[in-house]
């Protein structure tokens, strides 16, 4: 079982803060630092110093670390331009020397459209551009070069574009598509995506996911094996009571619920309940700190649980 870290810096955090943070996490040993891509903060938290942009933030991170992959769960397809993003995720990716993930999805949270003037159309036509995106970022990475790349859409006309930048890895960065829906997301992994993810869900619910991407990808006669499935999941570790109060406390959570809704107690707990997940197929999982100064939990989390499931 591959850990990932992933963290939410709309929340509020500076861009020193989060390579602190993914430095932690590549000195741990964990697979990858993903971040959200919001523009606001969610719920009781003042937000200071306010919000960074994603691929700015990643192409910082891309030359300030070495060796951890890096990632978006996910960005919102309502925020850019695909051809811009796959020029942008190009280039990051060649940063990083070949360390870059695209998580895409159809974007959700329309008060942060509001507050920085990005229109936020219908649940449809998001779906219908997150498709569209996805069919015009994977054709211009893989066009020949001298190749042009045209592609004419409901949303999106791209003519003769040179296709250029190429990303360094071949064929092309993996791509995670994720969420809940029930019919579209399942359709749009098995067609485009190298990962699919279910976040923030109990485990019933991972079950009943992954069996509709498994049956997209039986319709589309894809085999379901080559298709990673991941879950993202918040986690509260220590190895005393008074730790684990303090840690829960802190992101404003209650010990027992996000046991049941996430990951939170020893670690010896926590690493039974990861190593279930893998009863499903899963093979990586997202771990998601909400509290971005306690690197010593990220410590722990490496030291205590990434040993046990090896």
């Amino acid at each position: 079982m591959e850990l990932r870290i992933f963290c939410e810096p709309q929340q509020g955090a500076t861009y020193d803060q989060i390579l602190a943070l993914a430095l932690a996490a590549e000195d741990g040993g964990f697979g990858a630092f993903f971040r959200s891509d919001h523009y606001l903060k969610m719920g009781n938290v003042s937000g200071l110093p306010g919000p960074t942009d994603a691929w700015i933030t990643l192409a910082g991170l891309a030359r300030d670390t070495s060796r951890i992959r890096l990632g978006t769960l996910l960005s919102a397809a309502t925020f850019r331009y695909p051809g811009a993003l796959a020029i942008a995720v190009a280039e990051v990716d060649a940063m990083s020397a070949g360390r870059v993930e695209l998580g895409l999805g159809a974007g959700w949270f329309g008060a942060e459209h509001a507050a920085y003037g990005i229109p936020f159309p219908s649940l449809g036509e998001r779906f219908e551009k997150l498709e569209e995106q996805l069919q015009i970022i994977t054709g211009l990475w893989g066009a020949k070069v001298g190749e042009t790349f045209n592609f004419s859409g409901k949303h999106y006309s791209l003519a003769d574009s040179p296709a250029l930048p190429k990303p360094v890895q071949s064929p092309r960065p993996p791509i995670i598509v994720g969420g809940h829906g029930p019919r579209i997301t399942p359709r749009l992994a098995a067609t485009f995506a190298d990962e699919f993810n279910v976040p923030f869900a109990p485990y019933e619910v991972c079950r009943s996911q992954f069996k509709l991407v498994d049956g997209a990808c039986a319709a589309l006669q894809r085999d379901p094996a080559s298709l990673v499935r991941s879950v993202a999941l918040v986690v509260c570790c220590a190895e005393n009571e008074t730790d684990l109060e303090r840690r829960t406390s802190n992101i404003g959570r209650d010990v027992g619920e996000l046991s049941a809704n996430g990951l939170a107690g020893s670690p010896q707990q926590i690493a039974e309940k990861i190593l279930t997940y893998g009863e499903l197929g899963v093979t990586r999982i997202y771990l998601q700190i909400l509290d971005m100064s306690d690197l010593d939990h990220v410590g722990v989390i490496a030291s205590e649980i990434m040993p046990a499931l090896k």
